[in-house]
């Protein structure tokens, strides 16, 4: 297979053209022939106009590429090495939500003949590569797996707004269903991937190991919120505890905040769920969960409770919020923890006025139901800062009194403004 898709014999397709199917796709186009596939349209206009539609990736890194894009699902069946980088979120129950990663093997099976490939990157949970793709596969094409194609997982290590971990520049897992793909398999990637691939054992360690990446960061991160809940109650700055106690060699060190997106703030839930279909009620990381998705909650309180003992009246006055995107620098709302904190505002009878530099107001509506300011404007009675985007990072004190009414209560999420604010004319306060 490698052999063949080098000589252009053969070619790839990269379903699913977002954060992560976009960066790989053009990645294998520097050496390989690709077909790019997205459901959307509208997207996949604006990538043969060299555009991004995740505003990530500029326009000359589709210069020189061997790639097509296309909606057309009968373009798949030309291809023969098939990468599936379709999302793959939560419902509103914290429940799995399968669907595009089933519909995009729906869709492979149908193209899918023999001696081809199949390597998912979507993350999920472990044996549902196994158990509920390739029955699907093999459903859709009448192949036998292992026999008429083989299947691979290779979990997907993108971060978004990261121009130095790209995805060239990270080791990437592989796995395969036997020895013959996983070497396959490991030799394409490797073709891309700078420093080189893991070889996993099977599938099912591969799909493991991506889902514990992001778990184990979310419980770090819900350590330390929880830590600036109480620090909060004893009147103390959480960031500097966390700087004294960082003097230890092997203390890790994370800053409080809220944690969404569609990694950290989903992973979890697929193996929890995948873990309670077996029989084992996790405790831990659900713990973990439960202190991070209460976060908006806490903010919202505290940031009322300081209008109140300012002697501002929470009915009716006008609150700034400043970020919406998951983290900084990127224009992805999606599972964005900020919109709760606006929520969780309104329940004070609280006017917000949203901005964002990076998000479009007409997602944020479609996916919130509320829009965003174009410009901040003033009279304010607190400004949030949520997401510490670099348009934000230069805004002074006195730029912050101008906009506020007295006194000016700046709450501070990610403690971007932590010192650099000297006057004591500003109420402070951050995580």
């Amino acid at each position: 297979m490698y052999q063949e898709l080098l000589e252009k014999k053969k070619t790839i397709a990269v379903v699913g053209l977002g954060y992560v199917g976009l960066p790989i796709a053009l990645e294998f186009a520097k050496h390989f022939k690709v077909i790019g596939f997205d459901i959307k349209e509208d997207r996949v206009e604006m990538m043969k106009n060299h555009v991004d539609p995740s505003k990530e990736l500029p326009s000359e890194a589709f210069d020189n590429k061997d790639i097509t894009f296309t909606a057309n699902a009968d373009d798949l069946k030309t291809a023969n090495f098939f990468v599936v980088a379709v999302p793959t979120p939560v419902d509103k129950h914290k429940v799995p939500n399968l669907k595009p990663v089933l519909s995009a093997s729906n869709m492979i099976g149908q193209a899918l003949k023999p001696g081809d490939y199949v390597i998912y990157e979507s993350t999920v949970y472990p044996g549902c590569t196994e158990e509920d793709c390739i029955p699907i596969l093999e459903k859709q094409s009448g192949l036998k797996f292992v026999t008429d194609f083989k299947v691979g997982y290779s979990p997907e290590r993108i971060n978004p707004g990261d121009a130095q971990n790209t995805i060239a520049n990270i080791i990437k897992i592989v796995s395969g269903c036997d020895d013959e793909s996983l070497e396959e398999i490991a030799k394409t990637y490797e073709k891309i991937i700078i420093p080189g691939v893991y070889r996993a054992e099977s599938i099912k360690v591969a799909e493991a190991a991506k889902v514990i990446e992001n778990t184990q960061r979310d419980l770090n991160i819900s350590f330390v919120n929880e830590l600036a809940i109480i620090f909060s109650k004893m009147g103390i700055n959480t960031h500097e505890v966390i700087n004294a106690a960082a003097t230890k060699w092997n203390f890790i060190k994370l800053k409080p905040g809220l944690v969404g997106g569609h990694c950290i703030g989903v992973d979890p839930y697929y193996l929890t769920y995948k873990s309670k279909q077996l029989g084992y009620d996790p405790q831990v990381i659900l713990s973990g969960r439960r202190i991070n998705d209460s976060m908006p909650q806490f903010v919202a309180k505290k940031t009322v409770q300081h209008m109140i003992k300012e002697g501002k009246d929470p009915k009716g006055s006008k609150v700034l919020v400043m970020g919406i995107t998951f983290k900084e620098d990127v224009s992805d709302i999606r599972n964005s923890k900020v919109a709760d904190l606006v929520f969780e505002l309104e329940q004070f009878s609280v006017k917000v006025d949203v901005h964002d530099p990076h998000a479009s107001t007409d997602e944020v509506h479609h996916e919130y139901g509320f829009h965003l300011v174009e410009e901040i404007g003033k009279d304010y009675d607190a400004v949030i800062a949520a997401v510490n985007h670099q348009e934000y990072k230069d805004f002074k004190e006195d730029y912050f009194k101008s906009i506020m009414t007295e006194p000016p209560i700046l709450v501070d999420i990610k403690s971007m403004f932590y010192k650099k604010l000297n006057s004591k004319d500003i109420v402070y306060w951050s995580l």
